[in-house]
């Protein structure tokens, strides 16, 4: 990988540095939590279920609030990943150890890692119960559970994988078979898919594809390759200026696009793939593959559905403003368990903070989400383009130039910047979103 300072130069390098001595001064020192097998407690100031992203970040803010004696984590991974990198993994360009961390490293120390599966939760008696018969009660609980990937509901997965030329970006028992699938490319059908269901990072499914077309241009492929992205949905994109520039780089990549086209077997041994078309029910199509990449279809985790915190579809019931659950007002959901109507990023995380701390004090949030998302849409191995948007689907840009164009000083913050900032800023606590590079871009360029 070339080196930050090598590809970004002028005031975006001032942005950079500047970003990165932020960091190393406000994160401070690696503090590594080593009370992973200490016996939980039976109560908390404040609970959090999930160490993923959403999880460890409200851990490491609460720790500041209440002391991290008072708080815990329930997880059972004992590693932690990065996932949007391994959208560059299965394309190749980062080395799959580079998006994963033991777990005890990330739990804010101090604060008590309870490795165990939430099993069922009850906050009319504000307590969960775990799969290693503990029952935890809480004042504040905040569920950051996640996502569930359903390969499963496709016939012919998981055991598909077992085959060659089929990989997926979503697992991390599958990104490093997309990366092989695309080096055994030879000639032939490359398809990429987007399930009918909600999904966790919904650019990612089209990322690998303008990635694997780089690809098989550098390797002098391109001409044997047919790409085909069938795709559940009606429309490559969400918000129009978006969905315009992507649509003008299908056309000059000459990739095909086909919609309401959803994956529903997998023939992996005779490299077929079967997909219904959505808008006519029962009618299937059979496309033989060279290169297979599946987005799964996903859902809320099976112990939500039918939980009391959970909407009539199982994801957890928030307020898309505050955060706050519509019901339990000490209970607080964030990430991809929620049913807020937009992608979930990071930037949420600020505003389920500052509701929690009024909460706390007995007052009513003001401050009120507008659906921040941000989706860097890699389309090349150099180049990305930086979308931001709101719940209305209107553009919400951090920088002051066309965000819909591809550049590479966004590239460089995807692959480079930040995953720096995940690890030493955000994980534990200091990230601001948006607000923050908006400042910074401007001192930059002071």
């Amino acid at each position: 990988m070339v080196p930050l300072v090598a590809v970004v130069s002028g005031p975006r390098a001032q942005l950079f540095a500047c970003l990165l001595r932020l960091g190393t001064q406000q994160a401070g020192p690696l503090q590594l939590h080593t009370g992973a097998s200490h016996a939980a407690r039976n109560h908390y100031e404040v609970l959090v279920l999930g160490g993923g992203s959403g999880g460890i970040t409200m851990a490491a803010r609460m720790k500041r609030k209440v002391g991290a004696e008072n708080v815990a984590v329930v997880e059972p991974s004992e590693r932690h990943f990065y996932q949007p990198i391994w959208t560059l993994v299965g394309a190749g360009a980062k080395q799959l150890s580079s998006s994963g961390r033991p777990m005890a490293s990330v739990i804010p120390s101090g604060v008590e890692w309870i490795k165990a599966r939430v099993t069922e939760l009850n906050p009319d008696k504000n307590c969960i119960h775990t799969d290693n018969d503990e029952q935890i009660s809480y004042r504040y609980l905040i569920i950051a559970l996640g996502i569930q990937l359903h390969y499963e509901k496709i016939k012919g997965l998981p055991e598909g994988f077992a085959h060659p030329k089929i990989g997926s970006n979503y697992s991390v028992k599958t990104v490093e078979k997309t990366w092989k699938a695309l080096q055994d490319f030879k000639e032939g059908n490359a398809i990429f898919t987007f399930p009918n269901t909600p999904v966790k990072c919904a650019g990612a499914p089209q990322k690998i594809m303008y990635l694997s077309e780089a690809y098989f241009r550098k390797t002098g492929k391109r001409s044997k390759a047919n790409i085909i992205f069938n795709t559940s949905l009606g429309a490559i994109f969400g918000v129009k200026k978006y969905a315009d520039a992507l649509q003008e780089i299908i056309r000059e990549r000459n990739l095909t696009v086909n919609y309401k086209q959803n994956l529903i077997e997998v023939r992996a041994d005779k490299q077929e793939a079967v997909f219904e078309n959505l808008d006519k029910p029962g009618e299937t199509q059979v496309i033989s593959y060279e290169m297979l990449h599946v987005t799964p279809p996903m859902g809320p985790p099976d112990v939500l559905k039918t939980s009391p915190v959970a909407d009539a579809a199982g994801w957890v019931d928030v307020d898309k403003e505050t955060l706050q659950h519509k019901r339990y007002p000490n209970v607080f959901g964030i990430g991809d368990c929620t049913n807020l109507p937009t992608s979930k990023t990071a930037a949420a995380v600020g505003i389920l903070d500052r509701t929690i701390s009024l909460i706390m004090k007995n007052q009513t949030p003001t401050k009120k989400y507008d659906g921040y998302t941000s989706c860097p849409l890699v389309t090349g191995y150099n180049r990305v383009i930086l979308a931001e948007f709101d719940y209305k689907a209107e553009p919400l840009e951090t920088f002051p130039f066309d965000q819909s164009k591809e550049r590479l000083s966004m590239y460089v913050m995807k692959a480079d910047l930040m995953p720096f900032l995940y690890w030493n800023m955000m994980l534990r606590g200091y990230w601001g979103g948006p607000a923050i590079l908006r400042k910074l871009f401007h001192l930059g360029m002071s």
